[in-house]
């Protein structure tokens, strides 16, 4: 993960090196070569994405020196991403805040039994009502026929049981650790609300749209509470990417590991282009692209 960046470009190695000092573990041994087990915990994984999908972006404006995002948005730990490709704050101060984020919601899960299940419905209401039935709530708002379930482990299993007699076409049972964007994670909730209040937080240089109110976020203290409400709140996702759409907005770029915000994108809007930057072939496409 992101080491064929490392051996290519020296401000990456430069960047992988803050991160390991700024967090006082070594995050590039971790990326590079694991184990799977250590890289995918929650700790781990979120500063590991949101270091990657940074130096994503840094290595594709040194490809094309005159490119600048004009709005952003990311999906969950992805929204923190988009704010320091925004100014909101420092690389520096993001990366801790997501290491503790991490730390605070991988704590959650093992205090819980929690589960995550997908719901492959067009029909919204549904599904919230299916959420309502078996007391868990609605996570993620994916794309138009993909939402996700999060709750207690024995609410989702009733969930997915339950999901044929209301007309789900199929329901998935996640492999993850925990029940992310549900109650379950009101204890790292709280606590990231307070590291939040810690870190210098500006106005961003672009809109920055949230995914608990798919809507763009601007002054300080509502990034603050957009912020840490979507840890257990939904991720309106669909909504958002609505929002950059009628906004004008028709060429997005992905950053980080693998394709699945470009299918997302694809599924809620048609007429766009998305181009995917994970790799160093990818990183080449792009820069073309966009050159």
């Amino acid at each position: 993960m992101g080491k064929d960046f490392f051996d290519v470009s020296a401000e990456a190695r430069l960047m992988f090196g803050d991160a390991s000092e700024t967090l006082g573990f070594d995050l590039s041994r971790v990326m590079f070569e694991g184990p799977e087990d250590e890289l995918t915990r929650t700790s781990r994984c979120q500063p590991a994405l949101y270091l990657h999908g940074l130096v994503a972006l840094r290595l594709l404006q040194e490809k094309v020196p005159g490119l600048k995002p004009v709005a952003a948005a990311g999906l969950s730990l992805g929204e923190f991403t988009a704010h320091a490709a925004a100014g909101s704050f420092s690389l520096s101060d993001g990366l801790q805040l997501v290491a503790k984020r991490g730390g605070f919601m991988e704590e959650a899960c093992k205090a819980t039994r929690g589960a995550m299940a997908a719901m492959l419905s067009r029909d919204e209401e549904v599904v919230k009502e299916l959420a309502a039935e078996c007391d868990v709530d609605v996570a993620n708002f994916n794309a138009p026929g993909q939402i996700v379930l999060s709750g207690a482990a024995e609410g989702i299993d009733a969930a997915v049981e339950k999901a044929r007699d209301k007309g789900i076409r199929r329901a998935v049972k996640l492999k993850v650790a925990g029940a992310y964007h549900s109650r379950l994670m009101q204890s790292a909730q709280e606590k990231l609300a307070v590291e939040l209040n810690t870190v210098e937080i500006s106005k961003p240089a672009i809109p920055v749209v949230c995914n608990y109110g798919a809507s763009v976020v601007e002054e300080p203290a509502v990034i603050r509470e957009m912020l840490e409400k979507q840890v257990t709140g939904s991720v309106r996702w669909t909504e958002s990417i609505e929002l950059l759409v009628k906004q004008g907005h028709t060429t997005f770029v992905e950053l980080g590991p693998g394709k699945v915000l470009a299918g997302l994108v694809s599924k809620i809007a048609q007429d766009v282009t998305v181009h995917s930057v994970e790799d160093l072939e990818s990183l080449e496409t792009a820069a073309e692209a966009l050159g």
